[in-house]
């Protein structure tokens, strides 16, 4: 295969009349999918989009993946924007972007035009195109594997954001990968949780084109209602979750599936954060016959390039493994430029066909993060360093240990957040937990999330789990720990309550 669309030609081929992408309202069969693509991909080809960018401006709904896959019809690659986001930074990402066209629905058609960055297309109005078949084969004839498919800028509130780089090449490897390592078929149901400009969201979509299943994109409002979110599981018959570890954390601090019918699920995977082990043995109960898997990978390696299927158990303070690199995907621990030995931390670097081309516009910042292989010198080679620290363990499974650039030292120590957290949700009664340093005041401080206040047997229990110079000085219960718009803990949110402590 050369282009994801091959896929969307297979899934339409087989299963014409089957649902492909619902949501509270929409049901579209892969036939409507099929035809709303060819009617979207002839209207932005009159924008001569090829080998151009085009900006989707839409609420999270079923029309999302046809205006993606209509802006890879017309020849072009597509960024999808957060229509919460301020348009600051959403002006940043478009001046980075320098789109074609902006792509929009009805909902969002004026704030679109406010941006003032190009011109602006109206999505229904693209829907109820005619398709020109043979101007889209005649785009299809001139596509190759290495064509980019999408960029997807990296989040968070602050700095330069980052466009990622992701080929046809990345995603039909990657996808290729998914379905068989988890045995998608065309009777899986995706339970989508994530936002479609979250890398997570790869794994979702296009699994569910390559194995013609169906994806469900779940009302984000149900994520605050643990119990009615497992009735419209239910009803929608979801089988797999790929969630974010706070998504699932929200489901079992209020022990939602002691008091509902469970949803029939059969695999459920979890990625973009540290994932609590009370969480997971949580689910683990109420579904002993799942499948369960850590998946690591950041979003310039697709979405994962590491995994681990949980076949063991494991005790609340006994944190995950990363797992294994995926299927023609390396994995390098690099430690001052060699390779680290087993059991000692070193930069993990990924190789092979999931990295991405590099970051958009940005020939700086893409030459400081894709390198060469310092271990293959004698042909060229480009690695990922992800930033990340990890270890080889005894076991021959990789153990992540934190950020290269979050690592704390106080009192001449060097402290992995991530230990303190770890150490605190394995108290019960802690939900979650968040290990930040004070610098101002140079003190740790930790934030949990906890239905009543346990800050003395909280501070008891970790001068039993951890040394003197890794206890917080700071305690600070909060019924709920901030999420961004990803659904991951929001740290930059509680470096600003931080500042406020006394």
């Amino acid at each position: 295969m050369r282009n994801l669309l091959e896929l969307l030609d297979a899934a339409a081929g087989r299963r014409p009349d089957a649902p492909a992408f619902c949501d509270e309202t929409c049901n579209l069969t892969w036939a409507r999918v099929k035809a709303g693509v060819d009617a979207v991909g002839t209207a932005l080809a009159a924008h001569r989009v090829q080998h151009r960018p085009v900006a989707l401006y839409l609420d999270r709904s079923a029309a999302c993946p046809v205006a993606m896959l209509g802006v890879l019809a017309a020849g072009g690659f597509y960024t999808v924007l957060d229509t919460s986001q301020p348009a600051e930074r959403i002006g940043r990402i478009l001046q980075r972007l320098q789109p074609a066209v902006i792509l929009a629905d009805k909902a969002n058609l004026d704030a679109a035009r406010a941006l003032n960055a190009g011109p602006v297309l109206e999505y229904e109005q693209a829907a109820a195109t005619a398709p020109d078949p043979a101007l889209l084969a005649a785009l299809r004839t001139q596509a190759i594997d290495t064509d980019l498919a999408y960029v997807l800028f990296t989040s968070g509130s602050t700095g330069e954001p980052k466009g990622v780089a992701i080929t046809h090449r990345n995603v039909l490897a990657y996808s290729e990968w998914a379905v068989r390592t988890f045995g998608f078929t065309q009777d899986t149901v995706f339970g989508g949780q994530t936002p479609f400009y979250f890398s997570m969201s790869v794994t979702d979509l296009f699994s569910t084109l390559r194995a013609a299943a169906r994806l469900e994109i779940l009302p984000r409002r149900l994520f605050s209602f643990p119990v009615p979110l497992l009735e419209y599981l239910t009803a929608r018959g979801v089988n797999t979750l790929y969630w974010v570890p706070t998504a699932l954390g929200i489901v079992s601090s209020w022990k939602a599936l002691d008091y509902t019918a469970l949803p029939p699920l059969t695999t459920i995977l979890f990625a973009g954060e540290v994932m609590p082990t009370p969480c997971m043995n949580y689910w683990r109960q109420h579904y002993p016959r799942a499948t369960f898997a850590n998946l690591y990978g950041p979003t310039e390696t697709t979405d994962i390039c590491a995994f681990y299927r949980v076949d063991r158990p494991f005790a609340d303070n006994e944190p995950l493994p990363i797992g294994r690199p995926c299927e023609n995907c390396g994995i390098l621990l690099l430690k001052d430029g060699r390779a680290a030995a087993p059991g000692e931390e070193g930069e993990l670097c990924a190789r092979g066909s999931f990295v991405a081309a590099g970051y958009y516009a940005m020939p700086d910042k893409t030459a400081e993060r894709f390198v060469q292989n310092p271990l293959q010198p004698n042909y060229p080679e480009t690695i990922y360093r992800t930033g990340d620290l990890a270890r080889l363990g005894p076991d021959g499974l990789l153990h992540y240990c934190g950020r290269m650039d979050s690592q704390i030292k106080h009192l001449g120590y060097r402290i992995e957040p991530g230990e303190v957290e770890t150490a605190a949700q394995s108290l019960p009664g802690v939900e979650a937990a968040v290990c930040l340093y004070d610098a101002d005041r140079a003190r740790l401080a930790l934030f949990y999330q906890s239905r009543r206040k346990l800050d003395e047997p909280l501070r008891q229990h970790l001068a039993e789990a951890l040394p003197a110079y890794m206890r917080p000085a700071v305690l600070c219960r909060l019924r709920s720990i901030p999420t961004n718009a990803n659904g991951k803990l929001d740290r930059t949110a509680l470096k600003a309550q931080l500042a406020q402590l006394k």
